[in-house]
């Protein structure tokens, strides 16, 4: 390994940058839901390697070549995590099929910009002790950090989610959640690296820094299976939920002349017995339809609205995915419609009785960004629209049903957005996802956003409610345990009931702060480690 190792540093120009992107593909194996987690450790091995070959940076000599291999690697990681992006190009392929090509590369092309960033930062604090893996932990935590919060943020599979594809290990999250599980996934995984070459060092004093972290991950799974022992959990015995999986093909979605086909499916489904015995939607308190239902803006389709009443028993509440239409009058006095993604509640009478609109739309999905650009250019939403939706007015998620208790309300890729879920979800005793992945299906993209929709389930500590309109749909308690589900790509109904939440986590109370404090720590070790290593030259 030694002679691997030193191969490994002294390469340059395309071969070091091939390595590199070989290396984050690898790594992208530990990500949702395959769970290798071997991956992250061998790619972040070569990652050292190859920092470890570079000279280090001066006033003459910047971290260029660092941030080039970074991006490299990014790019592969994103490549192999990202690739299922682009089927949603192929639900009307004539329209958009030409852009898959883009849409596959640019994107992960963009995203690999933080991982050059990151990997740029340690190699300015780069040195020749062990403690450059906190180097390289640290300043990839910050910048993968960066790339959940800046513009609108897209922190899909961030590499802490490696360390959750077992409940035992899931239970992390509750106290540092996942940006937390991001910097101790990448300490531990850099380990290996230090082992070769051998430097003159012990093997027992290289190893070290390897067996730490194996044991910190075998304490991380008793810690966690404790927590699973130990948390009782209690059944709300004041919901009892049916919830609906259309399967309807997304090409299908927005088909003209489809709108009757679509809301008798949805009708059909709600009335149906899954058994004999089965008291089917007459013993539901909530009906929960996913992401975008109607193909029309079903307020203003009122016979559409009589018909949800004469199927809902007496006081039971249809809670939907559905667009609708609002008219915002400006300070100039102008008036303009806009049609937002939303939430709504229909009672047993028909009528909406509460609202809330998605806040975080998904870039050129739900809108353009810098539109005038990007249009020129020939881009446009995949969401079948005239002009981009809006995003809901505000920044809390209000979304209070009557007879239903406080709940958080994400629609879609909101879910993935850890510790930004607004201070609702300091109140809220259940969280509600719906989502429409039909764009993705066949991919492992649905996969990929159901896993870290538990992942919320597990830090807010609180029950989630998922309805998706091909899967996965999903009862999940607080601990991120599946509790029911329906199979991807069928059609049917789900009943069942969810817990009360578990008392309050670490790390809805503290949120980011442990990622700093350690982020902190391993800066303070690396400075102090740095400085001692140049005062012995």
């Amino acid at each position: 390994m030694t002679a691997i190792a030193h191969s490994i540093m002294l390469t340059d120009g395309w071969r070091r940058l091939l390595i590199a992107l070989l290396a984050g593909l690898v790594s992208a194996a530990a990500m949702p839901p395959f769970f290798i987690l071997p991956g992250l450790f061998l790619g972040m091995t070569l990652l050292v390697w190859l920092i470890d070959g570079m000279p280090r940076p001066s006033r003459r000599r910047l971290p260029f070549a660092a941030f080039g291999t970074g991006w490299a690697f990014g790019f592969g990681y994103f490549i192999a995590s990202l690739h299922w992006i682009g089927t949603a190009f192929f639900v009307d392929p004539a329209l958009t099929g030409w852009l898959a090509p883009a849409a596959i590369i640019a994107l992960p092309a963009i995203l690999a910009l933080f991982f050059g960033a990151g990997t740029a930062l340690a190699h300015l604090l780069w040195s020749d002790g062990g403690h450059r893996v906190l180097a390289l932990a640290g300043a990839l935590s910050l910048t993968e950090y960066l790339r959940g919060h800046i513009l609108t943020g897209f922190p899909w599979n961030l590499p802490g989610y490696a360390l959750t594809g077992a409940p035992q290990l899931m239970q992390g999250a509750a106290f540092i959640g996942v940006y937390g599980l991001t910097f101790v996934a990448l300490a531990i995984a850099a380990t290996p690296a230090l082992l070769w070459p051998a430097s003159g060092q012990p093997v027992w004093r290289r190893a070290t820094p390897l067996v730490t972290g194996l044991l910190a991950l075998a304490l991380g799974v008793g810690g966690g299976q404790l927590r699973l022992d130990m948390t009782s959990l209690e059944i709300r015995p004041d919901m009892r939920l049916r919830l609906v999986q259309p399967n309807i093909a997304q090409e299908d979605k927005w088909r003209p002349g489809n709108e009757e086909f679509i809301l008798a499916r949805f009708l059909d489904l709600s009335a149906m017995r899954t058994t004999p015995d089965n008291p089917g939607l007459i013993a539901a308190t909530h009906l929960i339809w996913p992401e975008s239902a109607f193909p029309f803006l079903v307020a203003e389709h009122p016979n559409a609205l009589a018909r949800i009443a004469r199927l809902l028993p007496p006081g039971t509440t249809l809670i939907t995915g559905a667009a609708r239409e609002e008219v915002a009058t400006s300070f100039t006095g102008d008036e303009a419609t806009g049609v937002l993604n939303s939430i709504l509640a229909i009672s047993d009478q028909g009528e909406i009785t509460a609202t809330y609109d998605k806040l975080r739309l998904v870039p050129f999905g739900e809108f353009l960004p810098f539109r005038p650009v990007f249009a020129a250019l020939g881009f446009s939403e995949l969401v079948a629209s005239q002009s981009s939706f809006a995003p809901g007015a505000g920044t809390e998620r209000a979304f209070a049903p009557a007879g239903t208790p406080p709940v958080l309300p994400l629609i879609c890729y909101e879910a993935i957005f850890s510790g930004d879920l607004g201070s609702k979800a300091d109140n809220a005793e259940w969280i509600l996802n719906l989502t429409n992945d039909a764009w993705f299906t066949g991919s492992i993209g649905p996969d990929q956003h159901f896993h870290h929709a538990r992942l919320r389930a597990v830090e807010e500590g609180l029950p989630l409610v998922r309805v998706a309109n091909t899967g996965v749909t999903a009862l999940v308690d607080p601990l991120g345990r599946i509790t029911a589900r329906l199979s991807p790509d069928e059609s049917g109904v789900l009943d069942g009931q969810i817990n009360k939440p578990v008392n309050k986590t670490a790390f809805s109370r503290y949120r980011d702060a442990p990622l700093l404090l350690m982020l902190l720590v391993s800066a303070a070790i690396v400075f102090l480690r740095n400085r001692a290593e140049r005062s012995s030259r």
